[in-house]
């Protein structure tokens, strides 16, 4: 498992991680989130996820908040 801090979340149930260097921020969905709720989210919350390749590139996966 990996850890970063949400960069970024839009209206449209995606975001990004931004982790420790890295100078791409990692892409991730609502789909692959883990006992959270996209709504719950806040950007400069820590998470953990796993890193997986998807068809526009790497993306985070397991997606779970930091408690």
């Amino acid at each position: 498992m990996q850890e970063g801090t949400i960069a970024r979340l839009t209206d449209k149930g995606f975001g990004f991680i931004s982790r420790e260097g890295e100078e791409k921020d990692l892409f991730f969905h609502s789909n692959e989130l883990v006992g959270v709720r996209y709504e719950d989210l806040r950007e400069g919350d820590k998470l953990t996820f796993e890193v997986a390749n998807g068809p526009k590139g790497p993306n985070a996966v397991k997606v779970s908040l930091v408690k």
